[in-house]
């Protein structure tokens, strides 16, 4: 990969904060629509589930319903990032959002168990194949998008704003849940207030597409175009016959990247009700605390890959991923000792988030980008991030140290790739 299939210019322009801004937001909108399932998985499993079945096996299959969405982000993602490559990232960016939507604002509309019985949780389950196949194409056309406007000496930088843009859609998930729980009774929640969040997510999709239209191709896309180069064979074959050596690198960074955010996001959150004892509205305004000082490390996890290379910017980041939740799992076992402040260190510590797309967007030349990425990531995304929840949520009885554990391991898979595959680029 050569600086010369990016932008060159040294400075941002006008124009290119305007792409960024517009590309994070899409994204934070987006990935809400995605999240907001989380942040209601307990409430959901009353709603579509059994009365008569066990509480912790109706959690177990909402989680499951959830984690289908991430098994749907292959295809939805091989597929999207086929056209990406070959008609534009622009068009497949905007697809994307709006097939995001549609579903959230149809789960905030449809029947639960006590109306139609079996129905509701296959239909839910119907919704989120398609909200994964949606997720997946969004996020690799994102980073290609952004990292082919942006300029080269500040890629590092724009990519770690559009994941803290991202992850912004956390944010707003975690927002909207804590100012539910403060309006509402539990009893309203479970009645009908559950559904505007889905709702609010539907009218976030049409506010997405509309922002998306005024964003403009990306100049390594025009220049391909221009060249006919993006007519080329299958890109995905492509992937597989010339650039396999680029498969290991990218999955185990993907599986790095999926760690981070399923323990603080996804798997805390609901371990902090349920083995810690917490109420719903301090769960979720520690976790948007928490959502707040991600988006800050992905930020500065940018800087740094701009400052000392990509390879080794990860490398720092998976050291410091385990360190990060240690201490906040200490604090939660301690009963809640200076919790906020180790909340914030733990987000800060999952920096390894916006640090991993640029290693991605260089692994991979401009004609397959897409493909490659989204083949890679979404693989690893979907089986990675279809077990983990499952998997901690199964062990968590067994031991509250059990996501420190998880973490110690795959931050030193972070290391490791970054000392074995870093090297052929003398971990730049």
């Amino acid at each position: 990969m050569t600086a010369s299939t990016y932008p060159q210019a040294q400075r941002f322009s006008r124009s290119d904060y305007k792409t960024l801004g517009l590309a994070a937001l899409g994204g934070a909108l987006e990935i809400y629509d995605f999240i907001i399932f989380v942040f209601f998985a307990l409430t959901l499993s009353q709603l579509f589930f059994p009365p008569q079945m066990p509480e912790w096996l109706r959690l177990l299959q909402s989680f499951g319903i959830f984690v289908t969405g991430y098994l749907a982000r292959p295809l939805g993602g091989i597929l999207m990032a086929h056209f990406a490559d070959h008609l534009g990232r622009k068009r497949v960016f905007s697809l994307s959002i709006l097939m995001m939507a549609l579903p959230c604002l149809l789960i905030g509309i449809m029947p639960t168990y006590a109306q139609i019985g079996y129905f509701a949780p296959l239909i839910l389950l119907a919704l989120r194949v398609l909200q994964g196949a949606a997720v997946g194409g969004e996020v690799p056309s994102a980073w290609v998008f952004v990292a082919e406007h942006a300029p080269a000496n500040h890629r590092g930088y724009a990519l770690g704003f559009l994941q803290a843009g991202l992850t912004f859609g956390y944010l707003l998930g975690a927002l909207t849940a804590t100012l539910l729980a403060q309006m509402f009774t539990a009893e309203q929640i479970l009645d009908y207030a559950w559904r505007f969040p889905f709702l609010l997510g539907g009218v976030f999709g049409v506010i997405g597409v509309w922002l998306r239209r005024w964003l403009s191709e990306t100049p390594v896309f025009l220049a391909m175009q221009a060249r006919r180069q993006a007519d080329a064979e299958l890109p995905l074959r492509t992937v597989l016959r010339d650039h396999r050596q680029a498969l290991l690198p990218a999955m185990l960074l993907t599986c790095v990247l999926t760690s981070a955010v399923v323990v603080l996001v996804v798997i805390t959150p609901t371990m902090m009700q349920k083995t810690f004892g917490m109420s719903p509205s301090h769960t979720f305004a520690l976790s948007a605390l928490g959502i707040v000082f991600l988006n800050i490390g992905c930020v500065l996890a940018g800087l740094l890959v701009d400052r000392i290379g990509a390879w080794r910017a990860v490398l720092v980041y998976s050291l410091l991923l385990p360190v990060g939740i240690a201490v906040l799992y200490a604090s939660l076992i301690a009963g809640g000792v200076w919790l906020g402040a180790a909340y914030a260190v733990a987000g800060l510590s999952c920096g390894v988030v916006g640090a991993v797309p640029s290693v991605m967007v260089s692994l991979f030349p401009a004609q397959i980008r897409v493909s490659g990425i989204s083949f890679t990531y979404n693989i690893a995304y979907a089986l990675w991030a279809s077990t983990t929840p499952l998997m901690l949520i199964a062990l968590m009885p067994t031991s509250p140290w059990i996501c420190v554990g998880y973490c110690v391991v795959m931050g030193a898979v972070g290391v490791a790739s970054a000392l074995r595959f870093g090297r052929r680029g003398a971990l730049a």
